[in-house]
Parts: structure tokens; sequence; C-alpha cells
């Protein structure tokens, strides 16, 4: 199959690969709770939704600048346990965001799932940087980041508006290079 159609990405524990419709209800069982989509500037309100959003989630389309695609971070058995949206920004520039269903927190399945994603768009696509964007509240997210590498260029105030209240918005960037240097690869 075609590099740009697709993605898979496996880990010790982990398969990853492009989310698609049969995702959706799993995707929405847990994107809909108040504890998972509290950081969420998207928070599906029915399954339908989320089937349009899975339907249209296409990696070809992503890189050509028309938004996200979203991989879906499965357990080996094939169960969804959350999701990870990639946002090609331009050529070189990626930004990540990352969501997990609350049985699966606290498991080391996000640094697994994200470490793999970074390490993959580094090693494999050749990126330069990858940002993320996170609610400087959100301490979870933030960590998981700087055990990553990443660091904190910006803090934006009341620069994000969600449920009719303005918030801040940390953005965290890692380079390429450093990433190779903290784990001792080459890229290819």
């Amino acid at each position: 199959m075609d590099e740009t159609a697709t993605i898979r990405i496996r880990t010790e524990r982990l398969e990853l690969r492009v989310l698609g419709e049969g995702d959706s209800e799993a995707l929405f069982d847990y994107r809909s709770l108040p504890e998972v989509s509290r950081y969420q500037s998207w928070r599906p309100g029915a399954v339908e939704e989320v089937r349009e959003f899975a339907w249209t989630n296409s990696l070809e389309q992503a890189e050509k600048g028309y938004g996200w695609v979203q991989l879906a971070v499965c357990l080996p058995d094939g169960r969804l346990i959350g999701d990870i949206g990639l946002h090609f920004v331009d050529e070189h520039q990626m930004e990540i965001g990352y969501t997990l269903a609350p049985a699966a927190w606290g498991k080391g399945y996000a640094l697994e799932a994200v470490s793999a994603v970074i390490d993959y768009l580094f090693t494999v696509r050749g990126k330069h940087r990858i940002t993320g964007s996170v609610d400087p509240d959100n301490e979870r997210s933030i960590r998981l980041l700087k055990n990553l590498g990443f660091r904190q260029e910006a803090h934006f105030i009341k620069s994000f508006r969600q449920d009719g209240r303005w918030l801040d918005d940390c953005v965290y960037a890692l380079l390429e290079d450093e990433w190779l240097k903290r784990t001792g690869k080459i890229r290819p």
C-alpha cells in the first residue's frame, strides 16, 4: 500500500493505524465523557458525528493541508483505547494531539504511543519540528510532553474560546535533532 495512504505503527503493547468508521462507537464512548472532553476542542455530540469525522479522516487530504488525520491507538486485540491527531502544518512541521480512554490512563500507553508517533514522524517522514498545544491546567499532558523532550515555547493568554469562556493555550515544541540526540537514533 502507498505510504501516503496509511500509517501503521507497532510498539511493544500497541498498534497505531488511521482511524476508520468502525472505530466510531468506541471513540464516541470515551471522547464524550466529561473527564476526557475537559481539555478537548472537539467534543462529539453523537455517534453519527464521529462516523462522519471517521469517514472523512484521510492521511492523503491531511498531508495536502486540509486538516488533521486521526490515528487509532489500539491494544493487540484491536480494542480502541485512544487516538492521536496529526496536523500536517507544512512540508516540515507537524502538530500533534492525543486522547486516551480513562480505562487506559496511568498505564504508560500515552507515552508509548506518542513516542512511537514522534519517532515515526522524525525518522521515517523526515519532519523538522513537532508542536503540541495544551491547556496550562492539563498537568498530565504537560508532563507527557516534557517527558518526551518538548519544551514550552509560548503561553498565549485567553487566546482560545471554548464553552463561552476565553482560555489560555501553551505551545510546546520538539525539533528533529533534539529527538535524535535524545534517543540516539539517526534518520535513514
